[in-house]
């Protein structure tokens, strides 16, 4: 597979222009980019300028509002439900967790449930938000909706991520940020540009059967929930991804299940919607409002000192701490460059002169 190594400024201005492209403010245009460029330094593929294309399809269709008037719609002193006026969700959910920051900083903690917003990066660029003030970091957001619950061959929900973020002193913050499918579909797209099959439990065909193929999808098969089948667990696995959809569109007013608008180009969205566009749910808790952040930290110090030193199966393992490996690739990648595979690198000149802006290569 050839790869390209773009340094992270030279992708950051290709990443703004597009979007100013699409007519989006300055402001906004660069914080989009900085949450597309940091899933690529966090090496999380799948949701980085890899979905630039994808971002631009939603826009020329009407889908994706490139000036949104963003508003608090419902609020308490401590809760509020935003609506996204079908803005970027690269732009709504910080926006959201400002606003959950805030609310932190005076009652402990803040909630935010948002509606009518589109599909927001990766969960953990939300979630750093918190840590950076010294709190714990809540993000979730409904999508998609390509996985089947447990026991149907109906594509019910999306992967529906979920991540939490927590301070720690001399060593990195703790972040846990997972899909709760087996797989997220970006997973099936680096596949699918690298010509490779998927293992098996990530998937089944349009009759529920196991399959290897990424392509999958596209035949009208689904996404097997986290623990791919009953035996490993899939119904914690639906639980999961069912609460994430209760809490981020049911709650919110947006769109939830098999009505939630699809980011993928072979899907439409449901010609009788039940809400307004994705639905997140964000959140920020003091630490303080629990014990001192010096206390609290220096146990989550301890706390990873010793998982890390966790007697391992093999010789050449360890454990590993939640959000270790985003962290290693992004100091290589601040230094080495950002690889693109050739057909991402395609994609993007593609996309440069359909714009009418500058190559990327």
């Amino acid at each position: 597979m050839n790869y390209h190594s773009i340094s992270e400024s030279k992708l950051r201005r290709f990443t703004k222009t597009i979007f100013l492209k699409m007519g989006c403010a300055v402001e906004h245009a660069e914080l989009a980019a900085d949450v597309l460029i940091k899933a690529d330094l966090r090496g999380i593929d799948s949701h980085g300028v890899a979905r630039l294309s994808g971002y631009v399809r939603l826009w020329e269709k009407g889908r994706i509002n490139p000036a949104p008037k963003i508003k608090i719609v419902y609020e308490t002193p401590s809760t509020a439900t935003i609506d996204g006026d079908a803005g970027l969700g690269l732009v709504v959910a910080p926006f959201a967790m400002k606003v959950a920051i805030e609310k932190a900083e005076k009652y402990g903690s803040g909630w935010i449930s948002v509606k009518n917003s589109n599909h927001f990066g990766i969960a953990a660029y939300h979630t750093l938000m918190a840590v950076e003030k010294d709190m714990i970091g809540f993000a979730m957001t409904n999508a998609s909706p390509l996985v089947a619950p447990t026991f149907s061959k109906e594509r019910m929900l999306g992967t529906n991520p979920m991540c939490y973020a927590f301070p720690a002193g001399k060593y990195p913050p703790v972040i846990v940020d997972m899909a709760t499918s087996a797989a997220a579909n970006g997973k099936l797209e680096i596949a699918q540009r690298s010509g490779k099959s998927i293992p098996e439990g990530w998937i089944q065909d349009v009759n529920g059967q196991p399959s290897t193929d990424p392509h999958e999808l596209k035949k009208g098969g689904a996404l097997l929930p986290l623990g791919s089948n009953r035996e490993g667990g899939s119904h914690k696995g639906f639980g999961l991804s069912a609460t994430v959809d209760i809490l981020s569109s049911v709650l919110s007013g947006a769109n939830y299940g098999p009505w939630a608008p699809p980011f993928v180009a072979f899907m439409e969205p449901s010609a009788n919607p039940v809400g307004k566009g994705l639905g997140h749910f964000l959140g920020a808790m003091r630490v303080d409002g629990f014990r001192p952040v010096d206390d609290f930290k220096n146990h989550l110090d301890n706390w990873i000192e010793r998982f890390s030193s966790a007697k391992p199966i093999h010789e050449d393992q360890k454990v590993i701490i939640p959000g270790e490996p985003e962290l290693i690739a992004e100091k290589d990648r601040r230094i080495d460059g950002i690889p693109l595979i050739e057909e991402v690198c395609n994609d993007l000149n593609s996309l440069a002169d359909k714009l009418g802006i500058d190559r990327l290569l």
